[in-house]
């Protein structure tokens, strides 16, 4: 099982939100490249990242500091936020980025995404962020009446072959993950889930690791929770 690390961007810090609110954000380092080392040094090979004002805004805020983390780097690095279009997805992978993430697009237009997902094959992935089992867009400002496991059974009939699915009521809490709603995905033929949100025990990880190809740790690493280079060691080999 893959480990993301998770650097959340806004302003050009790194920070955290609780449940997706940004009225409760907790700054971590106004070094982002600095905290990228440190996740390198642990023996991460992965990283995620997610531009949080281009979430919100739909634009792309936070290059320049992705690109100095890719530069600085020799890590998987995905990235999410604000990419609403192709444009968008071509600038993120000729900066080097490893994978775009299409969240809030996905939702209101999955055939785009459906067609990105075909011609970039694995360099794209999906997001689906859900509160109550509803998809969440815009920065999780907006919560939708879509069904969250409906669209990721739509995105992998037309040819999505990795869904991030953040449950948001558990992101940022401490308390545990979905681990229901990871065990109902799993079974969904030929695709590649990453677990987002809440992920806070080795326990949760060893049983994570048997139905999901990645985990995304946030909030459990930066308040030492969870120690990184004892997550990558679960996590097996990190091809």
């Amino acid at each position: 099982m893959k480990i993301f690390p998770a650097i959340d961007l806004r302003g050009g810090n790194a920070v955290r939100l609780y449940q997706g609110d940004y009225d409760q954000e907790t700054v971590y380092s106004e070094d982002p490249s600095k905290v990228a080392e440190g996740f390198r040094a642990a023996g991460a090979r992965y990283l995620h990242i997610v531009d949080l004002d281009g979430a919100r805004d739909g634009e792309l805020v936070n290059t320049d500091v992705i690109r100095s983390i890719i530069e600085d780097l020799d890590m998987f690095v995905e990235v999410g936020g604000g990419i609403r279009d192709e444009e968008r997805i071509r600038q993120y992978l000729d900066m080097g980025v490893s994978r775009v993430i299409l969240g809030t697009i996905a939702q209101k237009d999955p055939a785009f995404a459906a067609a990105m997902a075909q011609k970039y094959g694995e360099r794209v992935a999906v997001g689906v962020d859900a509160r109550d089992g509803k998809v969440a867009v815009n920065g999780w400002k907006e919560i939708t009446d879509k069904d969250s496991y409906e669209l990721c059974e739509e995105m992998a009939a037309a040819g999505v072959k990795a869904i991030i699915y953040t449950d948001i009521s558990k992101d940022g809490g401490l308390t545990g993950t979905n681990m229901a709603a990871y065990e109902r995905l799993s079974k969904i033929e030929g695709l590649k889930i990453t677990a987002s949100g809440g992920i806070s025990s080795e326990e949760e990880l060893e049983q994570l690791s048997g139905m999901v190809d990645a985990a995304i740790l946030g909030k459990a690493i930066y308040a030492g929770r969870l120690d990184l280079a004892r997550c990558v060691e679960i996590g097996g080999p990190q091809e």
